[in-house]
């Protein structure tokens, strides 16, 4: 949490909180060029804070600078997406685990609680996506917080974390994956209140391969749609 804390110290909170918020979700979409003069009149602010703002946007992965070509909203391809999740497979596995050695029965029950209220909003939404807010409302970065190793804290709270954001979003929005995707948090907290190490590491790994496979998925049919429409254009 100390990261997202320093940034709030340092930028208007609510300006990197809408446009990171409009990145992850989409609404500024993957490949964008970002531009200054329509993004300062949307969210009012003048470019002094909103160039600080894409800096910041620059260190969390989510924009990137071309030269002679200005900020553009970054774009993985497969491969990278793939590789970005079989590191995260492997870390949050390993942070799982940890943290059915290290949280205590407040945190678990704190995450109990959290879950109810991810369920709200689930059926709020009637089951159509599973947007969790960042930092302490997030259910994955309050399991890495629980592990108490600062290394994997700073990958996966830090350099990782935004740039994950953007994908678990496009799989949260896939049919019937909300549901499963609370269903499968509630067995890992629960692994984690009976102090099972090995399968909290097991289910955390589970849940993180069949986010990538169902993310894979999608990146295919994006892929062959696009292919249909140059076609069709051709």
């Amino acid at each position: 949490m100390r990261l997202i804390e320093e940034e709030h110290r340092t930028l208007p909170g609510r300006l990197i909180d809408n446009l990171t918020h409009a990145i992850v979700s989409g609404e500024i979409p993957a490949g964008t060029k970002i531009s200054e003069s329509e993004l300062a009149t949307r969210y009012s602010v003048s470019r002094g804070p909103l160039r600080e703002a894409i800096r910041l946007l620059e260190g969390r992965g989510l924009v990137c600078h071309i030269p002679h070509a200005g900020a553009r909203v970054i774009t993985l391809n497969r491969n990278e997406v793939l590789e970005v999740y079989t590191v995260r497979e492997a870390l949050e596995g390993m942070a799982a685990r940890l943290s059915a050695q290290h949280m205590s029965h407040r945190e678990i029950d704190e995450l109990r609680i959290l879950l109810d209220k991810h369920e709200v909003a689930i059926n709020r939404a009637d089951g159509r996506e599973y947007f969790q807010d960042e930092g302490d409302l997030d259910f994955h970065f309050r399991i890495v917080r629980g592990c108490e190793n600062e290394k994997l804290i700073n990958l996966l709270c830090g350099e990782l974390y935004h740039l994950v954001r953007m994908y678990r979003y496009q799989s949260s929005r896939i049919a019937s994956r909300p549901q499963k995707a609370l269903a499968q948090h509630r067995q890992i907290l629960e692994s984690i209140a009976v102090r099972d190490e090995e399968l909290a590491e097991i289910l955390m790994r589970r849940h993180i391969s069949g986010a990538q496979k169902n993310i894979a998925l999608q990146l295919e049919n994006k892929k062959g749609s696009n292919a249909i429409i140059e076609e069709k254009q051709t």
